[in-house]
């Protein structure tokens, strides 16, 4: 690349999938964001700095996840990679089911996408096929990418999304605690088969799920039920599933964020989620941070730095 460095500022959210009954499909933007500055340089090599999250842990080199995304997505365009230096500011917990490995991935494929404007353009349905190629799925990806409520399939022409408003009574909560769970961990723990009267359960909750989000926070309780996953999983997050359970008996929309352990609240309101932390404070023996969040409408974006401004 014999041009100036350029350098591009890129900003993603958080993510909740599943959303109890949605397993693979349904996915939340959520207001804690990883924040990176991507320059692309004359000369080879990498450097990276990262700072929160993940620092002291993440890879530093070549193999670290936002950029070998980049190279993955120059690669895909025909561009060679030209030297990066990468600093990365993260606030979204790692190994908590919030979308972290996501977030880096859509990190590097926007950053990408802003180092090679006015070269190659990237789409949006590239951007999501990437992603989704590899990440493995879209349920994370999409709302990562987009923002709001995001309903992801695959079709045959490549993984797709539908972008939904959530009604502005809904609050959501999570509850990070200081352990960490394996997404690989806890998708071997699901059954390649469930029974027929589950599958039905959860589309009926999922379409319920939906409506509740989008028109009648009222439901949510009701439209958060769940059977194809989150018992499978119990072994390995009892914690978790305990405290899903006692916030449940109390009326709140409690689930497994992700592949877990952190938990979501979808609330009905502000003053609901301050009873809810209550709730947990007084019940169980081990921290959980509470985190008040809002939705993210944006999704991922990315924009140019001036020259000298890093």
């Amino acid at each position: 690349m014999n041009e100036a460095p350029r350098t591009v500022a890129v900003r993603v959210p958080a993510t909740s999938a599943n959303l109890g009954p949605g397993f693979d499909t349904l996915g939340l933007a959520l207001s804690v964001y990883d924040e990176i500055e991507v320059t692309a340089l004359p000369e080879r090599g990498v450097e990276v700095i990262v700072h929160g999250e993940g620092a002291g842990d993440v890879p530093t080199d070549a193999t670290n996840l936002v950029i070998t995304t980049i190279a993955y997505a120059f690669d895909a365009v025909g561009v060679p990679l030209p030297g990066l230096r990468l600093v990365a500011r993260n606030a979204i917990p790692h190994g908590r089911g919030m979308g972290s490995s996501g977030a880096a991935v859509v990190s590097g494929l926007v950053a990408a996408k802003g180092l090679l404007a006015g070269r190659v353009e990237i789409t949006d349905d590239d951007l999501l096929r990437m992603a989704t190629e590899l990440e493995g799925h879209p349920d994370n990806v999409a709302p990562a990418l987009f923002g709001g409520l995001t309903i992801a399939w695959l079709a045959p022409e490549g993984p797709q999304h539908k972008k939904l408003l959530v009604h502005r009574g809904v609050s959501p909560l999570v509850f990070v605690p200081g352990f960490t769970m394996s997404t690989k961990l806890a998708r071997s723990l699901q059954p390649l088969h469930v029974p027929r009267e589950d599958a039905v359960f959860n589309v009926s909750r999922s379409a319920l799920l939906i409506a509740a989000l989008t028109q009648s926070p009222e439901l949510m309780l009701a439209a958060t039920e769940d059977k194809l996953h989150q018992d499978y999983r119990a072994e390995a997050m009892p914690e978790t599933l305990r405290l899903v359970r006692a916030l449940r008996d109390a009326g709140f929309a409690a689930v497994v964020s992700g592949a877990g352990p952190s938990i979501l609240v979808l609330a009905d309101g502000p003053g609901r989620r301050l009873e809810a932390a209550d709730l947990v404070a007084a019940t169980s023996d081990t921290p959980w941070e509470a985190l008040m969040l809002a939705v993210d409408f944006k999704g991922a974006t990315v924009k140019e730095q001036p020259e000298g401004s890093t």
